[in-house]
């Protein structure tokens, strides 16, 4: 491995302008493709295998026409204080308004409350419900401002009018400006790790090139693959942290090389045939993590992990080759390692260069002398105060964001509130109940008999008549609970309609399905939490056997699988006390508390385990390069951190700046994905990389790089540590500039 990527590293340095060229075109090709695709539709969500999905898809196949995945929208209105929404003025206002949404070109149908009983039992609150023929994401511009309009006009006469729906749903923004700033922030934290802007401009401008060229793939061919804007802003998030991460270790490698003496190109060489092994596997770690999302068996899930794994491997490959290819560029712009220093202080000659080197020993050789002092103590602190955070982990609630999640300011918030005021919490998360009575010799006495079932219920306020399809073979039934659609109560609800199902088919031969968006969130947390144990069998077990051949230890591997859950469940745990329980939920912009989204726990594995592997390859492997090179184990540990913590820790301070970038993000989804990726980096980063990770390997001695003979024998060697370069050692050319010499003319 490092052979063939020191070849490679030293073509493309040699080859640069080619190289650079491939690239550009690359970026092009996905920047026109981008361009001229169709724009995306809406994307389908589907949950495959459960009952809300399939009792959905009953519906489309029996009620052609009444598809549900046209938008709606709605309009909810409220008297002023002391009137009534049946006064005559305030009728008439909700009439014209009814009649003015009636005339919009999308609209197949505008109610109108008081002929549907869409008021409430005290008078003060009614709605009227749009549908249209397209989905919320497709309705044009003129139709939303319709919406709006109309809902505006209502207000101006002194009721009070609010709107909610998808009807005005719309692409989320990222929050650019916290993207700006967290790219601002790791351009700083670039130029003090490496020394100059030219160097720091280098790892920028790869991340960026190969976010544009993954984010640019995707919207190509978003329409024909179904992708939504999550999906390519989880790429353009994890894309930016791991490209310019990526590119920094082999700069920082190759500033390194650079101050051992050896020119440029061979610099160039050994920088991408060491640390660009460490890239290729770590970047393998986090594929593996993404691509595993596939197994939950949620297309949407399965999508969003594919189209991010892809962006990281476009970073991998940028990394590996356009980062040596731009290094040729800058030539002695990009300084060795430490020269700033050596010129501020004089020339001086190697041996003061030496012992001063030996009598002021780095940070990162501090801390790890200390913690190789104090293992036991430091792994207790670890280890102790990470599960202390991760307490609240224990308390996690799980649920699919809804408009009673969004922020008060909003106005689906506030038609939300007015609704849950008027008809009860219930209303916003009615069951949708559908009756398979094809194979009942009485299919109205089967319904009648589910219906009446259902109204024996707890935690059941209404129950509409059984409505039936033109075959008469199907029923629809909409249950209104008397819980708001997140809570314990409804899913309890759910279940015991379902529990009763089983008795009506026994007794009547009819099926009952429960579906709705209430019922597809219970299913789709239900799903997502089968899955994880599963998920992180093949994840962690796939990388696990990884780490092995690249560590060639069985311990180290299993250490860093360990100190990952102790990580992701602290990040866990700080995302619950936050979004959940509202603890400094000020300081990041949290307006509503509320259930963690259902994919977060699966999603949160998946992504930090493949971040965290990428430290622990960064950081071990150069531990184990120099125990291989005859180190003691507690030297090798010394001697890791002194090459790699430096640039570790600026590693993680940049992803944590991009991650932290979207905490700004309007929505809330992406809000949290953004603070649970940055807190977990942290935990991993700082704490278990940084402090347990050495303490382990202190208390392991050399039992840490064992491995038994047989496996040794068996296992391919990859060579991460860069032993097959030492064939290259002998001396070969010199930096062009430095074997100039001065002539007399």
């Amino acid at each position: 491995m490092a052979t063939f990527l020191y070849k490679l590293g030293r073509f493309a340095f040699r080859r640069r302008h080619f190289v650079a060229l491939i690239w550009v075109a690359l970026l092009t090709l996905a920047g026109v493709g981008a361009a001229s695709a169709p724009a995306p539709g809406a994307t389908s969500f589907s949950i495959p295998g459960t009952e809300a999905q399939k009792a959905f898809d009953l519906l489309e196949q029996r009620f052609p026409g009444a598809s549900a995945d046209g938008g709606t929208g709605r309009i909810v209105f409220k008297a002023p204080e002391g009137q009534k929404m049946t006064d005559a003025d305030n009728k008439a206002t909700v009439e014209k308004t009814v009649k003015e949404l009636g005339d919009g070109s999308e609209v197949v149908s505008v109610t109108d409350p008081f002929t549907t009983n869409a008021v409430s039992k005290d008078g003060t609150v009614a709605y009227t419900s749009v549908r249209y023929d397209a989905p919320g994401m497709e309705l044009k511009d003129s139709t939303r401002d319709a919406l709006e309009a109309a809902a505006d006009e209502a207000q101006a006469t002194g009721l009070t009018v609010d709107v909610g729906g998808d009807a005005l749903q719309a692409a989320a923004e990222p929050g650019a400006i916290g993207e700006v700033i967290g790219l601002a922030i790791a351009a700083v934290v670039l130029v003090l790790t490496l020394g100059s802007l030219v160097a720091a401009g280098l790892p920028l401008l790869t991340a960026i090139i190969g976010v544009g060229i993954g984010v640019s793939t995707i919207t190509a061919l978003a329409n024909a693959l179904d992708l939504g804007d999550t999906t390519s802003t989880l790429a353009l998030m994890i894309g930016l942290a791991v490209g310019i991460d990526y590119a920094l270790f082999i700069v920082s490698r190759y500033r390194g090389e650079l101050a051992d003496g050896r020119d440029r190109e061979e610099a160039a060489g050994r920088a991408t045939g060491t640390a660009g092994s460490a890239v290729v596997f770590a970047g393998l770690t986090v594929v593996i993590a993404l691509a595993g999302l596939s197994v939950v068996g949620v297309p949407m899930l399965t999508k969003m992990g594919l189209a991010a794994a892809g962006t990281v491997v476009v970073a991998v490959l940028i990394a590996l080759t356009m980062i040596p290819a731009l290094l040729g560029y800058a030539g002695r712009k990009v300084r060795p390692t430490g020269e700033k220093r050596k010129r501020r202080g004089g020339e001086k000659s190697e041996a003061r260069e030496k012992s001063e080197a030996q009598a002021k020993p780095g940070m990162g050789t501090r801390w790890a002398s200390f913690v190789i002092r104090r293992p036991v103590a430091v792994l207790l602190l670890g280890v102790v105060g990470l599960g202390a955070i991760a307490v609240p982990a224990t308390q996690l609630e799980l649920g699919l964001p809804d408009d009673g999640s969004q922020p008060t300011s909003t106005t689906q918030r506030r038609a939300y509130d007015l609704l849950s005021e008027g008809f009860g919490p219930g209303f916003n998360g009615p069951l949708m109940i559908v009756v398979d009575a094809k194979d009942s010799d009485d299919p109205k006495a089967a319904a009648t008999t589910v219906t009446d079932g259902i109204k024996g219920l707890k935690d059941v306020v209404t129950v509409t008549p059984a409505a039936f399809n033109k075959a008469g073979d199907t029923a629809t039934i909409t249950v209104i609970p008397d819980s708001k659609p997140s809570s314990v109560q409804t899913e309890d609800l759910v279940h015991a309609i379902r529990d009763q199902g089983t008795d009506v088919k026994a007794d009547t031969g009819a099926k009952v399905l429960v579906t709705g968006t209430t019922a597809m969130n219970i299913d789709f947390s239900q799903k997502l939490t089968d899955a994880l144990v599963p998920y992180l069998a093949l994840v962690v077990g796939l990388a696990f056997l990884l780490l092995i051949v690249i560590f060639r230890s069985i311990l180290v591997p299993l250490k860093a699988a360990l100190g990952f859950l102790l990580s992701v469940l602290a990040a866990l745990g700080a995302v619950v006390a936050v979004f959940q329980w509202g603890w400094l939920s000020g300081l990041i912009g949290v307006e509503e508390t509320g259930p963690i989204m259902s994919m977060m726990p699966i999603f949160m594995v998946g992504v930090v385990f493949g971040l965290a592997m990428d430290y622990e390859v960064f950081l071990v492997t150069r531990m184990r390069e120099a125990y291989v090179h005859g180190e003691s184990p507690s030297q090798a540990i010394v001697t890791g951190f002194r090459h790699s913590a430096r640039v570790v820790a600026a590693a993680a301070v940049i992803m944590m700046a991009v991650f932290g970038g979207f905490i700004s993000s309007s929505e809330s989804m992406i809000k949290m994905i953004g603070f649970g990726l940055a807190i977990a980096v942290f935990f991993d980063a700082f704490v278990v990389r940084m402090a347990i990770v050495p303490a382990v390997l202190a208390l392991l001695g050399k039992k840490a790089w064992w491995l038994p003979k047989w496996l040794d024998r068996a296992l391919p060697n990859v060579d991460v540590e860069g032993e097959g370069l030492r064939a290259h050692d002998a001396d070969g050319p010199k930096d062009p500039d430095e074997e100039r010499q001065l002539v007399r003319v």
